[in-house]
Parts: C-alpha cells; sequence; structure tokens
C-alpha cells in the first residue's frame, strides 16, 4: 500500500474538483433531449463514467477514483435540490432517477475494480 504524502493529497483534491465539475457538467446537460432520445443523459453517464475510469487507470489509486466520484455525486446533491427561485434542475423524473442512481453505482464498481496484476513481478515473487 503506497504511503500518505502531500502530493497524494493534492491529487485527491485535484480528482475531487474534476468530479465536481463533470458532475455538474452531466447534472446540467442531462435532460437534453434530440426527437425524445435523451443524448444529454447519454453523454452525461459516458463522460461521468469515463473521467472516474480514466483516474483510477492513470493514477492507479482507488482514492483518487473515489475523489472524483464524491466530487460528481456531491455536485449533483447541490444541484438536484430546488434553488431560492423554486427552480429544480433535476426533476424526478426517469432521467433524474438514472442520473442520480448512475453516478455511486459506476464510482463503486470503478473503486471496487481489482488491481492489475503484474505478471512478471508475480513470477518473480514465485521464484
Amino acid at each position: 500500500m503506497p504511503r500518505f504524502s502531500f502530493l497524494r493529497l493534492a491529487a485527491w483534491a485535484v480528482a475531487l474538483v474534476v468530479g465536481a465539475i463533470y458532475g455538474a457538467a452531466g447534472t446540467i446537460s442531462h435532460a437534453y433531449r434530440v426527437f425524445g432520445f435523451p443524448v444529454g443523459l447519454i453523454l452525461a453517464m459516458v463522460a461521468a463514467g469515463a473521467v472516474i475510469i480514466a483516474v483510477r487507470a492513470l493514477t492507479a489509486d482507488r482514492w483518487a477514483a473515489l475523489a472524483t466520484g464524491l466530487g460528481a455525486m456531491i455536485v449533483s446533491l447541490v444541484l438536484s435540490g430546488t434553488g431560492a427561485g423554486g427552480s429544480v434542475i433535476v426533476p424526478q423524473s426517469i432521467l433524474g432517477i438514472v442520473w442520480t442512481l448512475w453516478l455511486p453505482l459506476v464510482t463503486t464498481f470503478v473503486v471496487a475494480w481489482p488491481e492489475r496484476i503484474d505478471r512478471g513481478r508475480a513470477v518473480g515473487v514465485a521464484d
């Protein structure tokens, strides 16, 4: 297990901000439809999933992927409430429910995914 360092803490903070940006973009655009087809939801789901997977793959750190997912979930939760003027960004519709459930599901899946096994190192240890 890697040791704690301020560089890792900074990476988690950056991952949290990146997740917040993607969460805000997805929350705002998820209701966009073209001829009834939920283009915004599909693009938001792909983008949010891709950024969480990319952070996990590039950093090889579960905590960074978790920070990315948490950033997206927190912003989505904040923007899902009723605004001061009574406006709602995420209405209680099937699109809103799918978007709300997608973020924790993809985050859980990516964080729980097992680590990659380096075959060369595993063989060297066995010898």
